[in-house]
């Protein structure tokens, strides 16, 4: 991978989450979107460019400065005159009303109305996010930095919502048999690197969706309630998983804070379906570890799943029995000898162990 694809990258995700807190901006419920819903449903047309400065200032052309609270019914009134509007960078006031943009006319666009060939333009030339609602087709958009953004209505955006958590809902299904599959391994310590990425595959398209889904619920504002408690329902323990399995699964070569599934993230589509880059992607790649080799959990997924023990207990568990292997083989005095564990809860490893290795998964955190 060469320098300008990370650059690449970056430029991108930070252009999603602009773009992202821009659309929670103009959600439903918020004043801007109630005053562009007034414009649409009066049947006029608006430009409204979203920030101020000198950037700003030097494609200004006529108009009258302004400074008043940005209202839903000054955004309507305002926007009946010709020419556009400019809100401040904090979207609390309107700077200006009535203005002409006059942006570099050479810079290119694909748009064909005015109001859009100009706001592709400004938006390019200045770096600031620049709405337009089309008179003729009732349509509001988004330009920022040469790309245009359809702000949908929310019957539209509540359509694709459930149909991404429809797809939530079948990713986590398919996690939870995945991790299943994995704790039945392990008992068994039949564990390959390739169980390891099958679950951590599942967990980055789990990861995937859930990012679409939280989009929705920014750009539904008041309207993402139900949204966002499914989505919330559909989450339970699927941190926790991905946490507890690269401390599970870590090489010893590879320091604690540098192990994580954050580079599946990286990764297309495409590859993400190809268990040999995922497990290269986590550090597990097959020149040190092919995928059918084996590897052993430390217990870590376990013994969180199971007890109501700290961090820091868990991690002297761990330290002394290495693996889950010798986990379950140790007794419950081995197991309460060791500093913050006690007898009792020794006694509930145990059973939390006994109960696994009988093939009871009700200790699973993912239902």
């Amino acid at each position: 991978m060469t320098d300008a694809q990370p650059d690449l990258e970056t430029s991108r995700e930070l252009q999603t989450d602009r773009v992202r807190h821009l659309m929670a901006l103009l959600a439903p419920g918020t004043p801007i979107r109630e005053g562009l819903d007034r414009i649409v449903n009066g049947g006029t047309g608006s430009l409204i460019v979203l920030g101020d400065g000198p950037e700003i200032n030097e494609v200004c052309s006529g108009g009258f400065p302004l400074d008043v609270r940005l209202t839903p019914q000054a955004l309507r009134e305002l926007s009946k005159m010709d020419g556009g509007l400019v809100v401040s960078s904090d979207h609390e006031r309107i700077k200006a009303a009535a203005v002409h943009f006059v942006p570099d006319g050479s810079l290119p666009t694909m748009e064909t109305g005015t109001r859009h060939r100009t706001a592709d333009r400004l938006s390019q030339q200045t770096g600031a996010p620049v709405v337009v609602v089309s008179a003729s087709m009732s349509v509001m958009s988004l330009f920022l930095n040469g790309r245009r953004y359809l702000i949908e209505r929310p019957e539209q955006l509540l359509a694709r919502a459930n149909q991404a958590l429809d797809t939530l809902a079948s990713y986590r299904r398919r996690l939870v048999e995945e991790a299943g599959n994995l704790t039945t391994l392990e008992i068994r310590d039949q564990v390959q690197v390739r169980d390891v990425a099958a679950v951590a595959q599942r967990f980055e398209m789990w990861r995937r969706i859930d990012v679409e889904v939280r989009g929705y619920v920014s750009a539904l504002g008041v309207e993402g309630r139900l949204v966002q408690l499914q989505r919330n329902e559909l989450s339970l323990g699927v941190d926790d998983l991905g946490r507890l399995l690269t401390e599970d699964y870590r090489p010893d070569s590879v320091a604690p804070g540098e192990f994580s599934l954050s580079g599946l993230q990286k990764l297309s589509w495409a590859d993400l379906l190809d268990v040999t880059k995922v497990a290269d992607a986590i550090h597990l790649g097959p020149a040190e570890h092919p995928l059918d080799s084996p590897i052993r959990a430390r217990g870590h997924r376990q013994l969180a799943l199971m007890t109501d023990l700290s961090s820091r207990t868990i991690q002297r568990v761990i330290n002394h029995f290495s693996d889950l292997q010798s986990l379950v083989s140790a007794s419950t005095s081995e197991l309460g000898d060791i500093k913050g564990v006690g007898l009792r809860r020794a006694r509930e490893i145990r059973q939390g162990l006994e109960s696994i290795f009988e093939g009871d998964h009700r200790t699973h955190h993912l239902h």
